[in-house]
């Protein structure tokens, strides 16, 4: 903690998380505006927007990283502080008369607009009416401040306070500190017997034998590489980019399937996450010949503690999730190895991912923005339906919106619809690594492995690459 003199009071501030220097990290080679996030949360229902801001005013106010600040000091390092409460302005637009695509498109483009880095609001809130009766709130927020859980959280404190005030519901339950639980995470940075303990566990994971690229299109990236480095035993690829222009396709699973892929998770009490990171890693075994040795990025939300999940900020790490399978291995077998290695994983996710990414570099001597892994997943269990407490059955929608570039060459996102908690598979990819057509293909290959190994659990991994 270092005490600096802000606009001529003396604040507190305090260093970057490790989650937040992975996104401190990210800046330096891309668009500032890759940490902006917006999404739209809209129900179908008249709104009485006097109300609806004052229950934004009072979100804002539990929220502590609602009001988080950064800052530079005299050396150029970061820091973050909390401002007190503030009324902020918070616009209504109403976009009721317009073709609605078009009004999603606006917002995608406010989400392109940076926010000043320092000493200065990380987020926008405005009221929104669209077409059809939907009406409801546009929230953009700087990543180094909230992540995807952050943001639900947000927006279903949002929504359960206004039904309290109009329904005379239970209003949401009290947070927890931002700064208390980012005090124990400095805690643990600093030399904990905690970190070293992860420390070793990583620096075993490393040493232990060198992981194998895969890629979403297949070997010629590899290969390539390969022959222009001269080296044909290499195993790692270059992902970084000149341009970061990105997009995002959104492939909606139907309900019936998405219920029996939830169905089989239920079954055999294995988490949804286990089970996409299956189709991934087989998928891109199809693509890369077979390949047994497939690693993928997977994201650890690190909300296990009661003080994590209701503190706000932004906690999520990724790390590599390296599977070696053999083709007599089941679907279940596998799926299950899958769980097992996320929970060695989580075990050790409070170690910093960029700390871990610079020593397998150095380990194994590979070149400056190289990975071994071609995809990363994120599972966000908390779109279900299900997650919004004591709130009227009222239909709505939401919407993430992408700012139009991106650090990585494809990021999968897969959440659940509101209207009838269906799966929807968002690819996030960079337009220089990868076509929408890709997407599309590389989409249908993740379906067919996923429901060949549901309807018949002892398929082996062989005989499911054989079949795709």
């Amino acid at each position: 903690m270092k005490e600096i003199d802000i606009n001529g009071s003396v604040i507190k501030c305090y260093p970057l998380s490790a989650a937040q220097r992975i996104h401190n990290y990210t800046i330096k080679y891309c668009p500032t505006q890759v940490l902006c996030i917006g999404t739209g949360l809209y129900i179908q229902q008249p709104v009485n927007f006097s109300i609806l801001k004052e229950c934004i005013y009072k979100a804002y106010e539990m929220y502590e990283t609602m009001r988080l600040r950064f800052i530079k000091d005299e050396e150029e390092n970061v820091y973050q502080y909390i401002v007190p409460f503030e009324e902020r302005e918070i616009p209504l637009v109403d976009f009721s008369a317009w073709n609605e695509e078009d009004a999603h498109n606006e917002m995608r483009r406010w989400t392109a607009v940076p926010f000043e880095r320092y000493n200065s609001p990380m987020n926008q809130v405005v009221m929104i009416k669209l077409p059809d009766g939907f009406n409801g709130v546009y929230l953009k927020v700087d990543h180094m401040t909230m992540d995807s859980s952050s943001i639900i959280g947000f927006n279903r404190a949002i929504l359960e306070i206004y039904c309290s005030r109009c329904y005379g519901l239970d209003m949401p339950k009290p947070l927890k500190s931002y700064i208390s639980q980012l005090e124990k995470d400095l805690a643990y940075e600093a030399d904990s017997s905690a970190r070293k303990r992860d420390e070793e566990f990583w620096t075993k994971e490393i040493s232990s034998s060198e992981p194998m690229y895969t890629d979403f299109s297949g070997q010629g990236r590899l290969l390539t590489q390969r022959l222009e480095n001269n080296n044909p035993d290499q195993r790692w690829a270059k992902v970084v980019s000149k341009s970061p222009e990105a997009s995002i396709s959104v492939y909606s699973l139907e309900e019936e399937a998405s219920m029996r892929l939830m169905k089989f998770c239920e079954l055999y009490n294995v988490p949804m996450a286990s089970l996409l990171l299956m189709g991934l890693r087989t998928v891109l075994s199809k693509f890369n010949d077979n390949e047994k040795d497939v690693s993928v990025k997977t994201c650890v939300a690190r909300r296990g503690t009661l003080s994590e999940k209701l503190s706000g900020g932004t906690r999520v790490h990724f790390f590599p999730l390296r599977t070696v399978m053999e083709p007599e291995m089941t679907f279940l077998e596998g799926v299950r190895m899958m769980q097992t290695e996320q929970s060695r994983i989580f075990r050790h996710a409070n170690f910093d991912p960029v700390e871990l990414t610079m020593k397998r570099a150095a380990y194994w001597k590979s070149q400056p923005g190289t990975s071994y892994e071609s995809i990363s997943l994120t599972y966000q269990p908390l779109t279900a339906k299900q997650y919004v407490r004591n709130v009227p059955d009222i239909p709505y929608k939401s919407y993430w919106y992408t700012n139009g570039v991106a650090g990585q060459p494809l990021y999968l996102t897969v959440m659940h619809r509101p209207e009838d908690n269906g799966l929807n598979f968002n690819f996030e990819y960079r337009k220089d690594a990868v076509t929408e057509q890709e997407m599309q293909y590389f989409y249908y290959y993740l379906c067919r492995v996923l429901f060949r190994g549901i309807e018949n659990e002892m398929r082996t991994i062989g005989d499911i690459l054989n079949m795709i």
